[in-house]
């Protein structure tokens, strides 16, 4: 299919889509600031709150498949108001629940039904459709790189608002903060979308997903990003406590988890840049085999509070940065058309990699006392990632005429 031009300028597509992934990514990062408050206002344990964020996270998988299909129909604005409305009632719904149910409700399935219509693939479906080829990396880096900037701007913010105006308060006021991404959805309203109310494929829906699930590359990059949702999950998770197990202090945990956002920035930017330069296959090897190597001598270093810095630098820059370089390779194989849906697709392996890097970590570590063995189930992912990437064909499918979408 021949590439359109785009329609929306360039500064206006990445300054609004930057920073609605901020305010919906930094938000969200957040959440673990009110594990505490939470549990002890309700005297709820600590499992119900992980399993409302557990919801959460499959929540997110599950309906960004659909939230893609409607986008790449109806255009992403139509989508992301809906998702900044969902964002801002599940924020109010997490402040007031005073049940478990109705805080998995409202934090679990309302806000990861939010977030699947405000973050990276109803974005990318807009940049894949109003960014030529030559650029379409880089944007999505940029992208990406907002989500980045939004955990290390947002988390401190998150917990300034706590600290004056407590828990509760504070979650009634990201809901409102949640709103201006309501106005910034208006920059990304494309013209095409306006004009019609839907926009015309060259193929349907069910015959995009065929075409995608017969091909063995778009497997190997849902298996990939499973890896990557095991590995980043696990760490961001349950490395607080690893770190406070072998003797620590919390506050160099908190350092790292700040290390790993700002890094983030730097890593996820580079690989967008790269992806327009190198073969997407061998960048998204080279980061999962690094991360391997990473994990690796992390563990065999001896702890310190400088070792745990270093590892959490590097982990930043390898943090999310086969984000873009993942969604620029699926528009690159399929086209733009069916971005957001394929991306949707995708991102939900790596929401199922996420849930098992967050439980088994725990369930692990209650049986053996120990994370040692899920630190080398994900040196092992690691390595199965950069090989399973490196067979990828980058080149663009070669697809016979189909009967135009309804």
């Amino acid at each position: 299919m021949p590439e359109s031009n785009p329609r929306l300028s360039l500064t206006q597509l990445l300054v609004c889509g930057a920073a609605i992934v901020t305010l919906a990514m930094g938000i969200r990062h957040g959440f673990g600031l009110w594990l505490q408050p939470i549990t002890q206002a309700h005297a709820w344990t600590r499992e119900t709150f992980a399993f409302a964020i557990a919801i959460q996270n499959l929540a997110w998988g599950v309906t960004g498949v659909f939230a893609g299909m409607l986008a790449d129909r109806y255009g992403a604005f139509r989508v992301i108001l809906m998702g900044t409305l969902a964002y801002s009632l599940g924020l109010v719904g997490m402040a007031y629940a005073n049940t478990p149910l109705t805080f998995a409700l409202s934090t679990g399935l309302l806000i990861g039904m939010a977030q699947s219509g405000t973050t990276y693939a109803v974005v990318y479906g807009v940049i894949g459709r109003n960014v030529s080829a030559d650029k379409r990396s880089w944007a999505m880096g940029v992208a990406a790189a907002a989500g980045s900037f939004g955990q290390f701007l947002m988390v401190p913010t998150e917990g300034f608002l706590i600290s004056q105006f407590g828990w509760q308060q504070a979650l009634v006021l990201l809901g409102f903060a949640a709103l201006l991404m309501a106005p910034l959805a208006w920059g990304l309203r494309e013209p095409s979308f306006a004009a019609s109310g839907s926009h015309q494929r060259d193929q349907s829906i069910l015959h995009a997903i065929q075409e995608a699930f017969k091909y063995p590359s778009f497997k190997l990059l849902m298996a990939g990003y499973f890896v990557c949702g095991f590995q980043v999950v696990f760490i961001g998770v349950h490395m607080p406590s690893y770190l406070k197990d072998k003797g620590l202090s919390p506050q160099v945990a908190s350092y790292a988890l700040a290390l790993i956002g700002l890094f983030n920035v730097f890593g996820t930017y580079a690989a967008g840049v790269l992806g327009q330069r190198l073969a997407k296959r061998k960048i998204l090897a080279f980061i999962y085999l690094a991360r391997a190597v990473a994990i690796s001598l992390f563990l065999l270093a001896p702890l310190t509070p400088l070792s745990v810095y270093v590892f959490a630098s590097v982990m930043g820059l390898l943090w999310l940065s086969t984000v873009p370089v993942t969604n620029a390779l699926v528009a690159q194989i399929f086209g733009v058309a069916h971005l957001s849906m394929l991306s949707g697709f995708v991102f939900f392996s790596h929401q199922i990699g996420s849930f098992l890097g967050a439980w088994l970590g725990g369930y692990l570590y209650d049986k053996t006392g120990s994370y040692d063995t899920v630190w080398y189930i994900a040196i092992a992912l690691g390595v199965a990632a950069a090989l399973i990437n490196l067979p990828i064909r980058e080149v663009a499918i070669a697809r016979s005429p189909q009967p135009q979408a309804a």
